[in-house]
Parts: C-alpha cells; structure tokens; sequence
C-alpha cells in the first residue's frame, strides 16, 4: 500500500515536471513569435527566405530587410519584453501587491522624464543617445523611492514603497509633461515614443540597453529564495534568515536597471509587466522560482505578438506595441482578475 510519505515526493515530482513543461512551451513560443516578427511585415517574407538570409547575408533586398530592421526590431522585443516581465514580477513581490506594475515605483516616469530633458535642454535627437538619459532619469528616480521609503522606523515596507513610487511618479510626469508643453519639436518626437513601439529600435539601441537589462536578470535570479521568503511577511522572512531591507534594495536596482532599459528603448508599455506575471502564477504557482522564469520568456512573446498583430491590421501602416498590448491586454488582465476571484471564492 502506497503512505502518505511515498506520495509527497510523487507529487512534487510532478509539480515540477509540469512546471519544467511549462517553461519548455513558453520558451516554443517565443521561437514562434520571433519567426513570424521576422517574417510579416509591410511585406510578408516566407520562412524559407527568412531561413536562408539569416544564414546567407547575401546584400538582397530580403536580407537587408531582416538584418537591419526586422532582426534588431525583434531582439529589442525580446529584450524589452524580457525586462518588463521580470521587472513587473519583482514589483509585485517586494510589494505584495498583485496589482503592481513598472510604472508603480516611479522608474517608467523617471525614464521618461530623462528623455525629455535630454530633447529639451540638450536637443538631443538620437534614441541611442537618449537611452542613457533616459537610464539616469530611472536611477535618480529608484533612488528617491528608496530614500523615501526607507526613512523611518521599519525600513522599506512594501506600503512605503508604493506610496513613494507613487509620489516620485506624479513628480516626475507632471515635470516631463511640463517641459513637453513647453516645447513643441519635444512633444512631436516623443508622441510616438510616449505609446510604446518596436519600430524605432535599432543595433545600437539594442547594444546600449543589453547590459542593463544582462544585469538586472542576473540580480533578479538570484532574489528568488529571498522573493519567496518576503512573501510570508517581513518577520517570516527574517525568521527564515532572508536579510529583508537588502532583498528590496537589490530588488529596486535590478527593477531600476530594467524598467529604465526597456523604457527608453521603446518606450513605457502597458499592460506587459502588469498581467504577465498573472499569468506566470497562474500556470506554475507564487514560488518565484518557476514565476521569474515563465515571466522572462512569457512577456517577449507577449510583446512580439502584439508587435506584428500591429503590422497586420492596418497594414501597409501599422498599429503602435503599446496600442495593441492596451487594447488587447486590458480584457485578458480582467478575465485573469476574475477567473482568480472565482478560484479564490
């Protein structure tokens, strides 16, 4: 007869076999996405030829296609879409707040106020240049945060994070707005940065924010056992030897490093970091360890997705990432929320 003792290390074999299955298709569709950003466009390209020039650069009108603009298009996807999805699940477990996004502690509106400046004061007019003001503005932006939220007795609760990521948000946006309304070349190159897009990504962009984000995936793997520990509260944690105030201190740099890459490359996306790691949990549980994984890869295919959906509709025009990951990720982000109130009830 089979105890109780036998069939724990069953189940929990199982458990994590269904969850390695997870990470395998989430990883498949990520390739899928990938292929077809590659291959639809304003002019739709076979696999075959897609195959052959990736292999092949040899100067035709499809290889200089996919090698100057769909490949950089698709890597800064993958890239940007990696940060977000990371960054949005780091969010929502130092604040224990579901609801969490990048925009919540600031950084998005401190990146995006960098980048204005640097068009304003400085007439910048390179993206590759402005992603590093846009980083500065992110820094400065996660570092107020941190020094609001840690001043006082009890450190860096999650509560004083989103109340000073709150605060330092409204700062910044009504300064980037401001200084928007102020000067008009600066508002009509960022109204199209503004809603979130691939189409401006370029090789040097994508060589600027890689080490960011390389970073910030590093330091965010590593807070997976502290992640999971801060999930039974601050005395858990502490009781479990998890140091509490340095996992949200590493947790706001890795948040700051991505948000502030993903953003000044292609802008503040909606809807990606928030609803990504819904899903994430939904499929493999709250342990962090399977939920930053599946967030890595599921948020890229998630962008890419919306991204050639976009060359689709109104094609030979195209629909804006940021658009479509609104319009498509609001409804689905509301059936999540619903479906886990039901589950819950």
């Amino acid at each position: 007869m089979t105890t109780e003792a036998g069939t724990a290390p069953l189940a929990q074999r199982s458990k994590s076999l269904g969850r390695t299955i997870a990470v395998a298709g989430a990883l498949l569709l990520l390739v899928v996405a990938a292929l077809l950003s590659l291959a639809i466009g304003s002019r739709a390209l076979p696999l075959d030829v897609v195959y052959d020039a990736l292999l092949h650069d040899d100067g035709s009108t499809a290889a200089s296609v996919i090698w100057d603009v769909r490949v950089p298009r698709t890597l800064a996807g993958i890239t940007a879409g990696a940060a977000l999805g990371v960054a949005g699940a780091l969010i929502q477990a130092l604040t224990r707040n579901p609801l969490a996004d990048p925009g919540l502690l600031g950084i998005n509106a401190g990146a995006a106020t960098g980048v204005v400046l640097s068009i304003t004061a400085l007439g910048v007019t390179s993206l590759w240049a402005s992603v590093w003001f846009a980083m500065v503005g992110a820094v400065v932006a996660g570092l107020l945060v941190y020094s609001l939220a840690s001043g006082g007795r009890g450190g860096a609760t999650p509560e004083r994070l989103a109340l000073g990521g709150a605060v330092i948000a409204a700062v910044f946006t009504g300064i980037g707005q401001t200084l928007m309304l102020l000067d008009a070349q600066a508002l009509d190159q960022l109204r199209f940065w503004s809603v979130g897009s691939l189409a401006r990504a370029d090789s040097e962009t994508l060589r600027t924010i890689t080490p960011f984000v390389a970073v910030g995936l590093v330091l965010a793997l590593v807070l997976v056992r502290p992640l999971n520990a801060l999930a039974l509260g601050d005395d858990g944690a502490r009781a479990l030897g998890a140091h509490v105030d340095r996992t949200r201190f590493v947790g706001l740099l890795a948040v700051t490093l991505l948000c502030g890459a993903a953003t000044s490359a292609v802008g503040p996306l909606v809807f990606v970091g928030l609803a990504v790691p819904h899903i994430a949990r939904l499929i493999a549980g709250a342990d962090q360890r399977w939920t930053l994984p599946l967030s890595m890869l599921l948020a890229p295919a998630l962008l890419l997705f919306a991204d050639v959906l976009g060359r689709i509709v109104v094609r030979p025009d195209e629909l804006d990432a940021g658009v479509v990951t609104a319009v498509v990720g609001a409804p689905v982000f509301i059936a999540l929320v619903r479906y886990r109130r039901t589950v819950t009830t």
